[in-house]
């Protein structure tokens, strides 16, 4: 069965993977904010700066820069950045070093969410971190895996992020 590579994501994907990063963005402020609004100041000083340096870098050599993209990011991109050389963009080699930093957007806020938890029990807490912990691995497991990575254009051309979470997956077609 051939799978449809779109030219302009579906506007429903574009606000399912939008729902749930900003699930995450904000019950991470929540609980940030639960330390200091200082904290929460810096968490979301984080936010900002890994939202622009995506589409400053990624987004502005991606084939989808000025369309729809799974993460609706392409449209966003082409407001504030100029394009970038697209051969630039599969050249990159990403490693798991180097998306640490995105994992950080939900880790920090569970790692002081337990400290909460330690410090004084909290319901509302421990659902918020079990929350993250689902919409940061199933959730956006599925978005990826599911409703974006395979319908697009740019994977086919090359892309860093499917060589390093997919790279096995050519491996066992063969099999």
């Amino acid at each position: 069965m051939e799978i449809t590579k779109y030219e302009n994501y579906p506007f429903w994907i574009i606000m399912v993977f939008n729902f749930v990063s900003t699930a995450i963005y904000v019950i991470g402020a929540y609980i940030m904010y639960r330390v200091g609004i200082i904290w929460l100041v810096i968490y979301l000083l984080y936010i900002i700066f890994l939202e622009t340096r995506i589409l400053s870098i990624s987004c502005v050599r991606c084939y989808y820069y000025g369309k729809s993209c799974a993460f609706g990011r392409g449209k966003i991109s082409c407001l504030f950045f100029k394009k970038g050389e697209s051969q630039k963009f599969s050249q990159r080699q990403i490693t798991w070093k180097a998306i640490i930093p995105d994992f950080l957007v939900s880790i920090i806020p569970a790692v002081i969410g337990i400290v909460l938890l330690i410090r004084d029990f909290n319901w509302l807490i421990l659902l918020l971190i079990v929350i993250l912990f689902l919409l940061s691995s199933a959730g956006n497991g599925f978005i990826r895996g599911s409703l974006a990575c395979k319908h697009c254009k740019q994977q086919d051309l090359g892309c860093p992020a499917a060589q390093l979470f997919y790279k096995n997956r050519d491996n066992n077609k063969n099999d």
